[in-house]
Formats: structure tokens, C-alpha cells, sequence
């Protein structure tokens, strides 16, 4: 590392310990919150939609502390790839890595559409691709400037929707009390006629699905590790942040929203980005007697929305930059700039997206939900490339003689914590097309577009792997050195 603070390759490492520890708590704060939370508490009931959650959420904690082991010993860019590459076969790691760079090109896409719903909600009128290039100027130009100030960004962003959480937490306590709210007020499922548990267990299963969904995002401490300034104490602290955010601004805000609104109210139904005005979060603000509620729910949602495009044109741009590095993409695309940004890489990620996004405005957008489904498990599969890479890279360091002293952060519970979350994240992935064998006949199209990720991930990986002769590789020779 030069006097400048950049790497061997150049990547400045530029985020600060309150940039990992932001990035960390509003990687899963989101959409998947302010407004998937209805239909899950809609479809599974208060007490079905909480099991799901904290079940996912219990996951996600352990997956984030496997991560958290090899990013404070082994900060790199290229993360969970460069791990798989390490510790447990080069084709793996090839796979894992265009995988998730392609998950989050087309992200980009999907936040760009999300972002024009919501400011439909203002000017209804205006137009949709003039948004949609600022939406896309906006990500694009704060990845360009430095790592820093996307750390900022994300910092801010961030601190929004923590903010934004607290305070519905607040009001949601004083109206379950009878402070405010009035009629409204009190627990729903206490009442007559109403239960914790309405659906049964394949609703609880769904929304099990649909907790997995929301919480991705999380990974990204990862990838950011290779900028952080100081790796081996700033990983490792955000990491444990990453237990209170789950049980503070998910169970808590699940419960409330479960407490205060009945599982049988049609808004539940309606939530989504469609519909702001019906957000779990907006609804509760209103009956407490706050009538801009809906307003200030939607810039805080489109901020959630730029804040995941932004963070997704970061990881992106880093993984692609991290296979051309390791001569798994075209050579050109190692260019820096003198900020240390990759800049090729970041300008091909932002037309990829752009093009996905067109995609969904042209031909009923055929082609663009079929890229959406081709990503639907990439987040799931760079889940369990954490696991299996964590599981084998603790096995080497004991095949290998090597001291669990030497390790910044060390996982509690191994190997308990990646196998949990390999099975559960296995159990979730195979489980995403359940409801099209639960009908009269199979909708084998349904089945399809569900599972298509999984074919090109395979695709890719034995196609590497047949190409290059690659082999899983001996415990002994799993390379263990750090890269500083």
C-alpha cells in the first residue's frame, strides 16, 4: 500500500469505518421493508410473517459473519469470487462472479423502473425516459467521483432510512399503548375474529421465500472490504451491527405493523411500488394522525431505491473490474482512473443496465422480465458461493496448520453458522416455484421463468470448468496469503 492509501491495484481504499457500518445497516433496509412487509404479514398472518423474517433474518446473521471472517483477513474486491476462486475451485469462482454482476446490472434496470413509479406519484405526467437517464447520471456520477463518495452517499442514504424506522418505531409503540392513534390503537390479532397465525404453513413458506428476497443486499460489506481503510477492524464491526439491525428494524417495525394493521385489511394487499399511498409504513403514519405521511413515505422510498441502484452499480463494477483482473473478462476493462475508479467497467455496467431498463419499455417488456428471471437466484447463489467458500477456507486453515489466531474476526459456531445457512439458502432456492406445482395442473412456463438462473449458472460454471481443465482444489493448496 502506497502513502495515498491505494492498494497494489490501485483501488483506493477510501471508505471509512461509519461508511462500512452504513453500508452494512442499509444494505437491507428497503423496499423489502417499506413495502413487501404488507403482503407477507397479508399472506401469513403478524405471528407467520415474524417466524419467516427472523428465521431468514437468523440466516442472513451467520452468512454475514462467515463473510465478515474472510473479508477482515482477506479484504478484496473481488469478494465471495476471489474466495471461491481460493478455496474451493477457479470455475466456481468464474461462475459466482459474472453471476452477481449480472444479478446487479439488471437491478440497476429494475431500480431505475422502480424510481420512475415513485416520482409518477408526484407528476404523473412527466417523462419517464428524462427520468430515467437522471436516475441513471445520478448512480453513475457518484460511483465515478471516488469511493468515498459513495460511501457518503451511501452513508447519508442510509441514515435516512434508519431514521425514518426509529421514529415509525416510536409512534408505532405509543399507538399499541393507546397514545395516539386512537381507534386504531391496541394489538389487531388480540381482538375477536383475529389471529397471529391465519395461513398455515405453506403461507409461512411463502413469505420465507419472499424474507429472502429482501434481506439481499447484505453482501455487500464484502465487497466494499477491499476499499475499507482499516479491514481487519472496520469488517468486523459492521458485521455485529448486522444482528441489531435485523432484530431492531425488521422484527421490531414487523411486529408493529402486525400489531396495529390487521392481517385482513385489503391495503395489505395492495402495498408495493405501485401503490406508495398503501405502504405498511405509510398507513400506520396516517392513522396516527399524520396526514403528509404518504408524501414523506415516498422520498423516502425513492431514496431507499437510489441508494440499492447506486450500491448495485458499485458491486457491480468492482466484480467486473476483479474478472478482468484475474484474466476472466476482457483485459480492457482493468482501466483506472487516477481516483482509483475502474472506469471501464463502471461505463459498461451503466450501459447494461440502461439497455435492460429500455428493454422493459419496448415489446411489453418480454425480454427484460425474462432478464429479471434469469436473476431472480443470483443473490441466493452468491449466499451459498459465502457458505461453501467459508466452510472450505476454515478447513485449509486447519490442513494447513495455520492459527485461528491469526484472523481479525473470527465466525462463532463454525461450522454450525455455513451450513445453516448453505441448507436454508438451498431450501429457499428450490422452494421459489412451489406455488406453481401447488395448482390444478403445472404451469411449466411459471416453473421456467422461476428456475431459468439456475441452468445459466451451471451453464457457465461447467463451461469454464471443461474449458480450463479446472479442479476443486486440495485443502493443502488453497491459497491462504493476504493480499494487501
Amino acid at each position: 500500500m502506497d502513502k495515498k492509501g491505494n492498494t497494489n491495484d490501485n483501488l483506493v481504499r477510501g471508505l471509512k469505518a461509519r461508511h462500512m457500518t452504513m453500508i452494512a445497516i442499509g444494505g437491507s433496509i428497503g423496499t423489502g421493508l417499506f413495502l413487501a412487509s404488507g403482503g407477507a404479514i397479508h399472506s401469513a398472518g403478524p405471528g407467520g410473517a415474524l417466524v419467516a423474517y427472523a428465521a431468514i433474518g437468523l440466516m442472513v446473521y451467520f452468512l454475514m459473519t462467515s463473510l465478515g471472517e474472510m473479508a477482515a483477513y482477506m479484504p478484496v474486491p473481488g469478494s465471495f469470487s476471489t474466495y471461491a476462486t481460493n478455496f474451493v475451485d477457479p470455475a466456481f469462482g468464474f461462475a459466482l462472479g459474472w453471476n452477481y454482476w449480472f444479478n446487479w446490472a439488471i437491478t440497476i434496470a429494475a431500480e431505475i423502473a422502480a424510481a420512475n413509479l415513485i416520482v409518477k406519484f408526484w407528476l404523473p405526467n412527466s417523462s419517464t425516459l428524462l427520468w430515467s437517464v437522471i436516475f441513471l447520471a445520478v448512480m453513475t456520477g457518484i460511483n465515478y467521483l471516488s469511493v468515498r463518495a459513495y460511501g457518503e452517499s451511501e452513508y447519508w442514504f442510509s441514515f435516512l432510512k434508519v431514521a425514518t424506522v426509529i421514529i415509525f418505531i416510536v409512534i408505532g409503540l405509543l399507538m399499541i399503548v393507546g397514545i395516539m392513534g386512537g381507534d386504531y390503537s391496541g394489538i389487531q390479532w388480540a381482538k375477536p375474529g383475529e389471529t397471529a397465525f391465519p395461513g398455515g404453513f405453506f403461507a409461512i413458506f411463502g413469505v420465507f421465500m419472499a424474507a429472502g428476497f429482501s434481506f439481499q443486499g447484505t453482501e455487500l460489506i464484502g465487497v466494499a472490504a477491499g476499499e475499507s481503510e482499516d479491514p481487519a477492524r472496520n469488517v468486523p464491526k459492521a458485521v455485529k451491527q448486522i444482528f441489531w439491525r435485523i432484530l431492531i428494524f425488521y422484527i421490531i417495525s414487523l411486529f408493529i405493523v402486525g400489531a396495529l394493521i390487521s392481517y385482513k385489511d385489503p391495503l395489505l394487499l395492495q402495498s408495493g411500488i405501485e401503490n406508495i399511498a398503501v405502504s405498511p409504513f405509510t398507513i400506520v403514519f396516517e392513522r396516527a394522525g399524520l396526514a403528509f405521511a404518504a408524501s414523506v413515505m415516498n422520498a423516502i422510498i425513492l431514496t431507499s431505491v437510489l441508494s440499492a441502484g447506486t450500491s448495485g452499480m458499485y458491486a457491480s463494477t468492482r466484480m467486473l473490474w476483479v474478472l478482468a483482473k484475474e484474466g476472466k473478462a476482457p483485459s480492457w476493462l482493468r482501466a483506472l482512473n487516477k481516483r482509483g475508479i475502474p472506469v471501464a467497467s463502471l461505463a459498461v455496467t451503466a450501459a447494461i443496465g440502461m439497455l435492460a431498463f429500455l428493454a422493459s419499455l419496448f415489446g411489453e417488456g418480454v425480454v427484460y422480465t425474462w432478464l429479471l428471471n434469469a436473476s431472480g437466484m443470483s443473490g441466493f447463489l452468491a449466499w451459498i458461493g459465502i457458505a461453501i467458500s467459508h466452510y472450505r477456507f476454515r478447513r485449509a486453515f486447519k490442513a494447513q496448520n495455520r492459527s485461528l489466531d491469526e484472523l481479525p474476526y473470527r465466525a462463532r459456531w463454525f461450522p454450525f453458522g455455513p451450513i445453516l445457512a448453505f441448507v436454508i439458502c438451498f431450501i429457499v432456492m428450490v422452494g421459489q416455484g412451489y406455488a406453481q406445482f401447488l395448482e390444478g395442473s403445472i404451469n411449466w412456463m411459471g416453473v421456467i421463468a422461476t428456475y431459468i438462473g439456475l441452468p445459466l449458472f451451471l451453464l457457465i460454471y461447467l463451461g469454464y470448468k471443461w474449458k480450463h481443465r479446472t479442479r476443486v482444489i486440495p485443502l493443502k493448496e488453497c491459497k491462504l496469503d493476504k493480499e494487501e
